[in-house]
This record gives structure tokens, sequence and C-alpha cells, in this order.
């Protein structure tokens, strides 16, 4: 689409995560538009394609315009959806941060879809008959300011052509989807261990993971803190690994929160570099994995941001694991992101507020389609969920561990979640019997040694 265009042009398209509703509202507006403008064409073929639920709010509305009639009810119906898509397509936030020129030709097709909308509402009960088009001197009014203002746009800040060289080799080319078709699995773990069984009525389907204790990891060691990450990045590896095997569907791991910019600017240089230069060069570009992101693109590398998106649209049609990444990410920044998501939806009309429920707030969450967090595991002998997943992991299994982050690796998740399995999860009902420990074993001469837990 429109953004990878701008990337290949050299001319980047910054997308805030923070504005992803305004991304999706546009693009709304846009395919609302033209179901209005092709509204007689459609008739003509016997079809009526306008949202079912605005038909609904208009009784009689979609009986008239399937005969043709211009009713009341009709009238109504269209003036309201082109009022909607008025306000759809008008995000003058959307293009805030972005390359002046590439901002301007977005703004100037809100500008059109807005003309165009205008011609839907002067043409009145034509609109069942043919397609209406904004005048001439309409469109000109548009386009004549524009393209000076492009023209100036690129003059200040010219279009580089970007050289040749692969897809995978630009941070800033999110590229295809990634080719499933050579994916290999995870390597076996070293001394041959293989997951436990669970009984599928005792598997997690969402483990969240706070990686604590690199820092103090490198200390006791007498190194420096950023190798604590660097190790820390193997017991990533391991633990993606012993997620794949074990047929987890959901992973999502603490990275960097909003408070770590409190830390030394040498650490956190180490910590964003080590993390793109994984993105780019890690051994999970080949596997059964889909990796997101969760957090915000302020104050983050702009490589570094471009590694994140390029991962989540490369690896978007894979059906493995999903890997979530929480880099920049603060559990109150993100329900107060969703509330003012939220509000602005009810200003515009979309919710009641006066009917809101949890699941309304859900839809409008950075990644709505996220399920809850079954088990939430925290290592680094801490206990606290340190402001990770507060909507998420409200009903969370807790589990804390002593060991430092470095010194994990499959088996430890594994462990994790066999200690899920033997867990009564009763989200306030009435206890239900515990099935037998049966239902989950190790496999023979796989069992973890208790003796390497004393670390």
């Amino acid at each position: 689409m429109q953004w990878h265009l701008f990337e290949q042009a050299g001319a980047p398209m910054t997308l805030g995560l923070d504005r992803q509703q305004d991304y999706k509202r546009f693009i709304d507006g846009a395919q609302l538009t033209d179901l209005l403008t092709d509204l007689s064409a459609d008739l003509a073929q016997g079809l009526l394609l306008l949202p079912q639920e605005a038909l609904d709010a208009f009784p009689g509305a979609e009986d008239d315009l399937r005969q043709g009639r211009w009713s009341p009810a009709a009238a109504a119906l269209i003036g309201d959806l082109t009022a909607l898509a008025r306000r759809w397509v008008t995000r003058p936030a959307m293009t805030r941060g972005m390359h002046p020129g590439a901002a301007t030709v977005l703004n100037t097709a809100a500008c059109l879809m807005r003309a165009q909308l205008d011609a839907v509402d002067a043409a009145g009960p034509t609109v069942l008959t043919r397609a209406p088009r904004p005048s001439v001197v309409a469109r000109t009014r548009v386009l004549a300011p524009a393209r000076l203002r492009s023209a100036l746009a690129w003059s200040l800040t010219p279009m580089t052509v970007p050289t040749a060289r692969p897809p995978a080799a630009d941070p800033g080319d999110p590229g295809p989807a990634a080719d499933d078709t050579g994916l290999r699995p995870p390597p076996s773990h070293p001394d041959g261990m293989r997951a436990p069984q669970i009984a599928a009525d005792r598997m997690p389907s969402h483990v969240a993971v706070i990686m604590d204790g690199n820092g103090r990891w490198a200390e006791q060691r007498g190194l420096p803190r950023h190798e604590g990450h660097r190790a820390g990045i193997a017991a990533v590896y391991e633990t993606v690994y012993g997620a794949l095997e074990i047929g987890l569907r959901h992973l999502t791991l603490y990275m960097f929160s909003t408070e770590n910019w409190k830390r030394d600017t040498e650490e956190i240089t180490n910590i964003l570099e080590a993390t793109r230069r994984e993105l780019d060069e890690g051994p999970l570009r080949d596997m059964n994995v889909r990796q997101r992101w969760s957090g915000r693109p302020d104050r983050l590398p702009q490589d570094l941001v471009h590694s994140l998106r390029r991962e989540e649209h490369r690896t978007r049609t894979r059906t493995g694991l999903t890997l979530t990444t929480c880099i920049n990410y603060g559990g109150r920044d993100e329900i107060t992101r969703t509330a003012a998501a939220l509000a602005q939806a009810a200003r515009e009309g979309e919710v009641d507020p006066h009917l809101l429920g949890e699941d309304d707030f859900a839809r409008h969450l950075p990644h709505p389609d996220m399920p809850d967090v079954d088990l939430l595991w925290r290592t680094g002998n801490e206990q606290r969920t340190s402001n990770f997943l507060p909507w998420h992991a409200a009903y969370a299994e807790l589990y804390f561990t002593p060991g430092y982050w470095p010194d994990n690796d499959r088996r430890d998740l594994w462990q994790a979640i066999t200690e899920y399995s033997r867990r009564q999860r009763r989200h306030g009902a009435v206890p239900t019997p515990l099935t037998s420990p049966a239902n989950h074993h190790w496999p023979p001469h796989t069992r973890p040694d208790p003796r390497r837990r004393a670390r």
C-alpha cells in the first residue's frame, strides 16, 4: 500500500502505534466513501453493500433503497453515512511526524474524499441512479494548492533513490510476507530434553514473562550490565524454542519498559542495539513464529522501529507461536492511550458512553486480539508485576522464580507451565476438583534435574 511505496521512495512515513485507530478509521472512511459513490451501480446489480448496522438504525430504508425509492428514511440514512465517512477521513493527527510530501498526499486525499461526500449529499435522489462526482471547480480548489504544497515539500526534502539490495537487508522496507514453505523446527535441547505432555485443558494459552536479573547476573560476574542483557538473548531464544515445542500459542516478553529510560545511557544503547541486531539477523526469522511489538515509538531509534514493523509485516501470516515483544512499553500508558481512543470514539458517536463494557475497551487496545494472560512468570527473585499488561493479566496465575534470567532455558518455561497445570483457576467461582496429575508427565529420561535449580 502507500506506506510501503513511500518507504521505497526514501520518504518513510512514521506510523505511530498510538495512532492506529486514526489509520483504521481513515481507511474505513475511504471505503465508506466508495460505497456511497458506487451505490447506484451496486443497486443496478441487485446489491446493497452499505453497513448492516446502519441499515438497521433506519427502519424501512433498506427496502426503499432496494426498490429504488428515495424516502425520508433513505435520505436520513445516506445523510448519516456521509457525515460518518466525513468524520472518519478527517484525521489531522494521522500525518503528524510524517515526511511533509507524504503528509500532503494523504491530506489531499482526505480533502478529495470530503468533496466527493459533498457531491453525494448534494445529489439527493439522483444518488440512486448515477454516481455523483464533485465539480471541476471543487476538485481544482483542492488540487491546485495541493500541487504547490507538494512541490515545495519534495524540493525542501528531496526524494532519494534506493539502491538495489535484498529486502531483508533494508530495515526500513517491510517487504513481502515471509515465505512459510521453508520454515524449520527449533533446535533440540543440547541435553536431549523433550517437552512435557500437558493435557489440553490444563495448558495455558498465553504466557507472559518479566525477564528480570540480567544486570545483576552480569554484576555477579564482574561484567558490565549490558553483558547480562547480551546473555539474556540466549535465554529468550531457548524460551521461544520451548514454547514452540510444547505448543504454546502466545508468548509475551517484557524487554524494555517506559521506566527503563532512567538507566545508564550506555546500558540503554546496548539493549536497543542488540534488540535491533537480533531482529535483523536472529534465528527466529525462519521459524513458525509470528512476531509483534507492543509499545510506543517515541524515543526509540528509528532503525529499531523499522525493524520491529518489518518483522510484524513479514511474519503476519504465520500460524505458530505469536511472540509479542514489549519494548518502550508501560501498562498504565497502554490503558491511558486506550481510554483516549475510546473517548474519541464516543465523541464521534461510534460508542455510547452509557453502554460501555469491557469488550468496548478491549477493542480499542493496541492489540485487540491479544488474549488474556493465563500465566505471568517473573525471574530474578522479585515478586511484583511492574506495570506489565495490567489489563490482560487481571486474572493471571503468578509464578516467581529466584534465578536470574540468563540462567533460564526452555526447561524453566516447561516447569512454569507444569506448575500452572496443577493450579485451580476459579475466576470467582466455586472450585472444581483438580484432575489427576497423570494428565501431564515428563517423557522418560527427560525430567528436569532438581539439582539444576540450586544456582
